[in-house]
């Protein structure tokens, strides 16, 4: 009897870690290999056997090559956007296939198929397979099953949400804006969310799959005053069901827009130069992911083109500074069950009182330093190679209060909002750009500011924060990381913190 995908997905009951309820008569599909009801699902879901999966993975070998894996991925994706006091645009998007990867020495070889027939992924198998060119290894046919823990256990699934579910949350964010604010002109807001079932198999025996849920919110307020227009946005995302869409939520959003929107009309910039600057807790950890995490992925040290490549075991930071990179915080955006190699993920302390004491790492990178995998294997779906990518990046409590932090300023700078960043891995420099913020002036916040650059470097920096705050704060905003051509949802955290020097793009002195 067959079961169809689309039926397993309005009928699959989501438990640990993706764990399905099966009707009894799945359990044929196995073969005879005795598994647990969440494999069976999975393999049911992508139409597969343990055999195939044996069979696909020996033509991926057959060429002699060390290692190879199977990854399939069945997403969901949904978009509702309100304009003009509208829902006027919806869409949804399924992405369906399997990713083929084979390593043999440095090398490594990739297919895919929006197809899983036997006779498509045979045939990616064996493109991938060219890499290798002697006689191929003998495979056990003993299959390994990885059930993880549940990170973000959802209520409702999105697949049981429809678009007149979120409709009164979009139209209720925008009627709460517009009656903050007189200034308020327009209100643009969307709702997305995502749903991915997701399957790994590899030459070694490993079967681990997960239920990856995903949703944001975001919303853009745009006020005039005097003829003068201003703009700002705010989002909120987890890995959760539509239990996410709550009136707290519309209320929190709404209040922070226009707050932070109507600020900037008082903002204005500093004056052009080298300052102190406090980073604010929260979405200041931008700071730590670009300047600092990129360049603590394996393979940037592997090629030895990140600055921290000779620093293992080395002073980096203050000794108050631990920072750590977390795939296990619950219903984090940036949370993983499993990476996309099928590793656990962990909590990685990437420095430890001031002292760098790992990176990040794939299976690629992990092999070649002769240390386990940190469960940061990570691609941004089947047509893509896994690569060190970071999950949640956050610094952990200083020694120093906030309002400590500040008073020790004479004249600075206090951010607190960004737009986006980017770093030169090689050098480590870097630039943010920064949306809002406050003057520092004899110890007290004064003047807000808006619009201008930071510049600096990553270690410098890193080196120079001479004080931080017990006040670490997670940012839950819709965060994306882009490397090498894939984007993969992150999120970053930081408590306040005081660096000593940076280059601030203001107005000229």
């Amino acid at each position: 009897m067959n079961f169809k995908r689309r039926e397993f997905v309005k009928l699959g009951g989501i438990g640990l870690a993706g764990a399905i309820l099966i009707p009894p008569f799945l359990k044929s599909c196995t073969g005879g290999v005795n598994l647990s009801k969440g494999s069976e699902g999975y393999l049911n879901h992508f139409e597969v056997t343990p055999q195939l999966l044996q069979k696909v993975i020996s033509a991926a070998m057959e060429k002699g090559a060390d290692y190879a894996d199977l990854f399939f991925e069945h997403t969901i994706s949904n978009n509702s956007t309100l304009e003009d006091g509208k829902v006027n645009q919806a869409y949804s998007n399924i992405g369906f296939g399997v990713g083929i990867r084979v390593l043999k020495g440095d090398q490594t070889g990739y297919a895919f198929s929006e197809s899983i027939t036997p006779e498509d992924m045979l045939k990616a198998a064996r493109t991938a397979a060219n890499i290798a060119n002697s006689s191929g290894k003998a495979l056990s046919a003993d299959i390994t099953e990885f059930v993880s823990p549940n990170y973000y256990p959802v209520g409702t699934s999105w697949e049981n949400t429809s678009i007149k579910d979120k409709i009164p949350f979009l139209q209720k964010v925008n009627d709460s804006i517009f009656a903050a604010d007189k200034r308020v002109t327009k209100v643009n807001a969307t709702i997305g969310d995502s749903t991915s079932y997701i399957m790994f198999y590899s030459s070694e025996g490993k079967l681990a799959y997960d239920f990856r849920p995903m949703v944001y919110m975001y919303v853009t307020s745009i006020m005039e005053q005097n003829g003068r227009i201003e703009n700002f946005g705010v989002s909120r995302s987890a890995r959760l069901g539509s239990e996410f869409l709550t009136e707290q939520l519309v209320d929190s959003l709404s209040k922070e827009v226009v707050a932070k929107n109507a600020l900037l009309f008082e903002a204005g910039k500093p004056k052009a130069g080298e300052m102190e600057v406090v980073m604010s807790p929260g979405e200041s950890g931008i700071l730590l992911h670009e300047a600092i995490g990129h360049a603590f992925e394996a393979d940037f040290n592997r090629k030895k083109t990140s600055i921290f490549s000779d620093k293992m075991n080395k002073k980096v930071a203050e000794n108050f500074i631990t920072i750590v990179d977390d795939g296990t915080l619950h219903s984090d955006r940036g949370s993983l069950n499993v990476d996309d190699e099928g590793n656990a993920t962990e909590r990685t302390v990437l420095v430890d009182k001031g002292i760098l004491t790992s990176y990040l790492h794939d299976r690629i990178s992990a092999n070649y330093y002769k240390v386990k995998p940190t469960g940061n294997g990570r691609r941004q779906n089947f047509r893509y190679v896994p690569i060190p990518r970071m999950r949640c990046t956050r610094m952990e409590n200083g020694p120093h209060k906030n309002e400590e932090i500040i008073a020790s300023v004479k004249n600075g700078i206090y951010v607190d909002s960004f737009s986006n960043g980017q770093v030169n891995i090689g050098a480590g420099d870097f630039t943010f750009f920064v949306k809002s913020g406050y003057l520092i002036e004899n110890g007290k916040l004064t003047k807000p500011i808006k619009d201008i650059n930071i510049i600096g470097n990553g270690p410098r920096a890193l080196a120079d924060i001479s004080m931080a705050g017990d006040d670490t704060k997670l940012s839950d905003s819709t965060w994306t990381c882009g490397k090498d051509g894939q984007s993969v949802p992150v999120t970053m955290g930081l408590p306040t913190v005081k660096i000593r020097k940076l280059t601030v793009g203001g107005t000229n002195a």
